[in-house]
């Protein structure tokens, strides 16, 4: 909260100094913060003087106030960035505190506690931990009575000056290459006697096999990738955290030096397995050009037949491409009489793994590849949410119920209406043909079971010719036995009615009002029953952005099955600020619901006193760009910013997400509902392809709390 520290100060100056208008104030010192990473350097010299050296630092500091510890009513002594102070200290111990002021005022601090003894270091005890996923990482501490610091001597250079290790403190350190290697730590106190010991730490080499999946994270594999034709490969952190590929994580690269058939291979120490239906490899890739990229499996395990998928990337960074071996794979080259180029399906094992980018072309560069890994095919990825609008899916609706009991059209076409809530590209549509059984409805198979993590409330948004249109929503698990009539015994199935006519609304099914409804069973297929009951009369139905209802815009606070956790933060002392969901105390003009989220900014609270909302997922713009959310003020002329953050991003220097979105406006009446607008297009760095899953709400943002309480509701996106 540093960040909103610096703002309420910034606020303060430049309205005494520059009679900044408001909008021009949250930018005007955008860098400036309290200090950060203030810390020391100690240094004794062991000659019984008690002689200590200390020199400081930290980040955005102009001074630093030293306080040795050892006087009473002490007067700081002042150290400009990059100097030292010593100071002789008696037998004893003294906590040593180091002020970092910044050029605002503002200060960060830094304490550490300083045994001076004179006589030598007793009972040295040294922990070193290997880190469990890179072993070459090594953490260490130190103890011994009378030592004021350590010497740690980590044996990997020659001439090594020591690291300092303070008491209570951790060393981390990264070994470079494999071996044995001494640790040797030397305690030292103010006299001239140490104390040492050694302990002798192993490195494991690289020398683990690469299976699927292959991540380039581990440090004990050996990525070993033969190359050919000219290209080259290494293993490198991630050059660009964009796309589908925002990790900071190892990837690999290939660099091509353009020519023809470019490439290399992994020899794989478990084989892929192509004798299920998992059949499908899936891969991150980056390039800024649009090239093919040619996969294939060699080194059959009992002689099958190699073969080969070329997916396509269309040069934007990085990229998902998906080689599926049960409908694109291909017989490939090795002597041209083999049936080269002819369909194949592989059942068997392979031990190979062969990589070509632009295999028959030139294309000249470095490309990267991350996250290799064997999937199911074209289903693996159906599962909810499902939005019909994924080229590399087949979304299989069955339909059934006819007036013979035959199948009635059911399938992905088309929006007919893209207007309203509404305005995606495809839909299902049902048809209830004229006569059709009164449980007509289409289902469609999952590749897994559904994930009730999020919640256990289905939405799925409906078009249907009329209202009052009753609509079952069925899920079946269809490994349980089957029922008389032959379908599975084990379901869950809840019916709501449609309220409009020609036009979509969004219906909800709440799982949980189903008596045998559990999240531990394995639920399956999605049916839907359209005018469940009655005949067909010839209708046609569409259905769109089947899901579990998950906190995400929009948000009304009116699903009991889902967690609304909002965190308050900026009381006073920089602590929580209450905030609850509660029955809304107001409910009149355009807000009648029945839940609102209550913020009350305490007396004292800080200027960016706030609260904020995770998203379980990021936040989907199809349906605009403008937020616009209902607000209760106690009183007009309130200022009220709106921030979405992208947590996924790297950290800003208060320990923030660097990338975010924040908008102002006012409000024009108090003591009743309104509903204020933030246009996130007017924000410089707002963009629909980042991935925000932060809600931030500031009431009163600029002004200290005088123990006001705000209501908030129905946070939607339009246009």
């Amino acid at each position: 909260m540093k960040f909103f520290k610096s703002l309420l100060i910034i606020t303060i100056l430049a309205f005494v100094f520059n009679g900044c208008k408001e909008d021009d104030v949250s930018y005007a010192f955008e860098g400036i913060s309290a200090p950060t990473q203030v810390q020391a350097i100690f240094n004794i010299t062991q000659d019984d003087t008690g002689l200590v050296t200390v020199t400081p630092s930290g980040v955005s500091t102009s001074s630093f106030e030293i306080y040795f510890g050892d006087i009473e009513n002490e007067e700081a002594t002042i150290v400009s960035p990059g100097s030292t102070a010593e100071h002789i200290y008696q037998e004893g111990m003294f906590t040593v505190r180091v002020v970092g002021v910044g050029v605002t005022g503002l200060t960060s601090e830094f304490s550490q506690v300083l045994t001076i003894s004179f006589r030598a270091p007793e009972n040295l005890v040294i922990t070193l931990d290997q880190d469990t996923v890179n072993p070459a990482i090594v953490r260490i501490s130190a103890s011994a009575d009378f030592a004021t610091l350590f010497d740690v001597y980590f044996g990997d250079v020659e001439n090594e000056e020591p690291s300092i290790l303070m008491p209570g403190e951790v060393l981390e350190h990264t070994y470079e290459n494999p071996g044995d290697y001494t640790v040797r730590v030397v305690a030292r106190g103010a006299g001239v006697a140490t104390t040492e010991t050694t302990q002798v730490i192993t490195i494991s080499a690289a020398d683990d096999p690469v299976v699927l999946p292959i991540t380039f994270d581990i440090p004990t594999v050996n990525y070993q990738f033969s190359t050919f034709n000219g290209a080259s490969f290494e293993v490198v952190n991630n050059p660009d955290l964009s796309g589908v590929n925002t990790a900071v994580s190892q990837v690999g690269a290939i660099t091509n030096s353009g020519v023809n058939f470019e490439g290399g291979a992994f020899n794989l120490g478990t084989p892929v397995d192509f004798s299920g239906s998992n059949k499908t490899i899936i891969m991150k890739f980056w390039s800024n050009v649009a090239v093919p990229v040619l996969l294939k499996f060699e080194g059959g395990v009992n002689g099958e037949r190699q073969n080969e998928v070329v997916a396509n990337h269309g040069g934007t960074g990085w990229e998902e491409l998906r080689f599926d071996f049960a409908i694109d794979a291909v017989q490939s080259f090795i002597d041209g009489t083999q049936g080269v180029g002819e369909p194949f399906v592989p059942t068997g094992q392979y031990a190979t793994l062969v990589l070509f980018v632009d295999g028959p072309g030139t294309a000249a560069g470095t490309f990267y590849l991350d996250d290799v890994e064997q999937v199911e095919g074209n289903q693996s990825v159906l599962q909810l949410p499902i939005n019909f609008e994924s080229s590399d899916i087949t979304y299989t609706w069955t339909g059934f119920g006819a007036a013979d009991f035959g199948p009635i059209p059911a399938g992905v076409i088309t929006n007919p209406d893209q207007s309203g809530i509404n305005n995606s590209a495809n839909v299902v549509e049902v048809q209830k043909l004229a006569g059709a059984q009164v449980w007509a409805g289409a289902s469609l198979p999952l590749s897994g079971a559904a994930d009730f993590s999020n919640g256990t409330t289905i939405t799925i948004k409906v078009w249907s010719p009329r209202a009052g249109v009753p609509i079952l929503f069925k899920m079946e698990d269809t490994t349980s036995a089957p029922d008389g009539n032959g379908n599975p015994s084990v379901f869950v199935e809840v019916q709501t009615t449609t309220t409009v006519g020609n036009a979509w609304e969004e219906l909800s099914f709440d799982l949980t009002s189903f008596g045998t409804f559990s999240t531990s069973i394995s639920y399956h297929n999605v049916i839907v029953f359209p005018d469940f009951g009655n005949a067909g009369v010839g209708e046609i139905f569409y259905f769109d952005d089947i899901e579990i209802t998950s906190i995400k815009m929009p948000i009304n606070f009116e699903v009991a099955t889902l967690n609304y956790t909002w965190t308050g933060f900026g009381a006073a002392d920089f602590g929580p600020i209450p905030v609850t969901i509660v029955t809304n105390p107001d409910q009149s003009g355009i807000n009648t619901s029945t839940n609102v989220v209550e913020v009350q900014k305490l007396a004292g609270a800080q200027v960016w006193a706030g609260a904020s909302m995770p998203l379980n997922n990021e936040v989907d713009f199809s349906n605009g760009t403008t937020v616009r959310l209902k607000i209760w003020s106690p009183r007009a002329g309130v200022p009220i910013l709106f921030k979405m953050e992208d947590t996924t991003s790297a950290p800003d220097g208060n320990g923030n997400p660097s990338v975010f979105v924040e908008v102002q406006t006012t409000t024009s009446v108090g003591n009743a509902w309104e509903e204020l607008s933030f246009d996130l297009t007017s924000f410089g760095t707002f963009s629909t392809s980042i991935s925000y899953h932060n809600v931030i709400v500031f009431p009163d943002f600029g002004n200290a709390g005088t123990g006001e309480t705000f209501y908030f509701d129905d946070f939607i996106l339009t246009n």
